[in-house]
């Protein structure tokens, strides 16, 4: 079944050939999407009993049916059939075949092109908010294991070169930080798709008198897009914004990822994790390889990707709307499972963490301490140039033997201040984004 077919469609094979190219994906993707269109359904009828284009008795029957459609939904029974093109098809004809008539009244004042978005802004408003949960407790488990490892020494690094003592503490409150910038840009996603179209049509909105602030309240969006042209326009937009909000997320669990590749390798040997989320060799009996950060290395590099793929689709397209559209979905739905995936790994393996103790003990990081040492000599009267010099010789002639007794004291104390800033701000982030609606 198609909405816009007028009668019989011929089922020949030229006619098959090119429904299967022009339906693509959308028979396997737009179960994501039944839920929210059945939800977008009801708001629209309960519109149209509000501007006396159904009755109340019509209303009453499309109401009952779209909410059994919607408990088949849930229970995962609910079957997109091989002939209907879409979710909006299945969903109607499915409406119809059980009240009749009524079901064919609900599409009055509403193209196929405005459910769509509405669709897509509502999966995406429950996406953004199940992501930024998943990124919460990701946040939340680097905040405990940096409080628990602030005493827990590391070598900091510049251009790959001993730099200066950090510690473990430090660098799991880096990436709990970096997600709190994350989380931003997922909030700053939100709002995007926190806009009604519902009521736009086609793009160019409809004679029939709708009440699109009746929809945009029953829907639980912040408010609508008001130019019915550019609500079409927004068609890739908003799975832009989100994918660049995913990007951002990506690009944090990446570096961290690199980072643990690195601190596992036996020159390192700065971490370790049971042999469960190791992996062997077929012919070197000691490896216990990191694939389960490389891959997720992998994975979140090519997700900063699907920005641009979305870009790459939507950018030189006129307004209105284009069957192009249609992919943003290939693009969309892989990222938002890949996102969530590495999410959900990552915090599982951070369950099986272990930190070595002590790393800073081994005199081969002597290098790291040499500003304290400068500092001790600036303090003691000299001139920062001339320290400079005194401790840079000493450390070429093999002399340099730092102090160290002070440092647990003064790295823990850093890393206290900083994980308490980094909570309330992301506590703020929260507190926005908890307050955006959501059906």
């Amino acid at each position: 079944m198609k909405l816009w077919q007028k009668g019989e469609l011929k089922q020949d094979d030229k006619a098959l050939v090119t429904e299967k190219f022009t339906v693509g994906n959308d028979r396997i993707w737009d179960m994501r999407l039944a839920r929210f269109d059945v939800l977008g359904s009801l708001a629209h009828a309960e519109m149209l009993l509000n501007v006396n284009l159904l009755s109340a008795d019509e209303f009453a029957s499309i109401k009952k049916g779209l909410e059994e459609i919607l408990t088949t939904i849930d229970a995962g029974t609910f079957i997109l059939e091989e002939h209907s093109e879409d979710i909006h098809s299945q969903v109607e004809k499915t409406l119809t075949e059980k009240i009749g008539d009524a079901g064919k009244r609900l599409h009055t004042g509403r193209s196929r092109n405005d459910q769509v978005l509405v669709d897509i802004k509502l999966y995406l408003k429950h996406t953004l908010q199940q992501t930024s949960q998943q990124v919460l407790l990701l946040f939340n488990k680097l905040q405990q294991l940096s409080e628990q490892h602030k005493n827990n020494l590391l070598p900091g690094y510049t251009h790959f070169q001993l730099a200066m003592p950090s510690s473990f503490g430090l660098w799991f409150g880096a990436y709990a930080e970096s997600l709190v910038d994350d989380m931003e840009l997922l909030l700053a996603a939100y709002k995007i798709a926190d806009k009604n179209p519902l009521g736009s049509g086609a793009g160019y909105g409809s004679a029939f008198p709708l009440n699109r602030t009746r929809t945009t309240e029953l829907l639980g969006f912040a408010e609508m897009n008001y130019n019915s042209v550019y609500a079409q326009m927004t068609r890739g937009k908003a799975e832009k914004a989100t994918l660049a909000a995913f990007a951002s997320v990506a690009s944090t669990l990446s570096r961290f990822a690199y980072d643990v590749c690195l601190y596992m390798n036996q020159q390192f040997a700065y971490l370790s994790f049971t042999d469960s989320l190791t992996t062997g060799s077929s012919i070197m009996p000691h490896k216990k390889n990191p694939d389960v950060f490389e891959l997720i290395r992998a994975k979140c590099n090519r997700l900063q990707a699907a920005p641009n793929e979305m870009t790459l689709l939507c950018n030189n397209l006129p307004s209105g709307y284009h069957r192009d559209m249609q992919l943003t979905k290939d693009i969309l739905f892989p990222a938002i499972d890949t996102l969530q995936e590495c999410l959900t790994m990552l915090l599982f393996s951070l369950e099986e963490i272990n930190v070595r103790p002590d790393i800073l003990n081994d005199d081969r990081f002597n290098p790291l301490f040499s500003v304290e040492e400068i500092n001790k000599l600036v303090v003691g009267g000299m001139p920062f140039r001339d320290a400079y010099k005194v401790v840079g010789n000493s450390i070429n002639e093999g002399t340099f033997n730092p102090e160290r007794k002070l440092l647990h004291t003064h790295e823990g104390s850093i890393n206290r201040l900083c994980n308490e800033e980094i909570k309330r701000m992301m506590e703020v982030v929260m507190s926005r984004l908890s307050t955006q609606q959501s059906i």
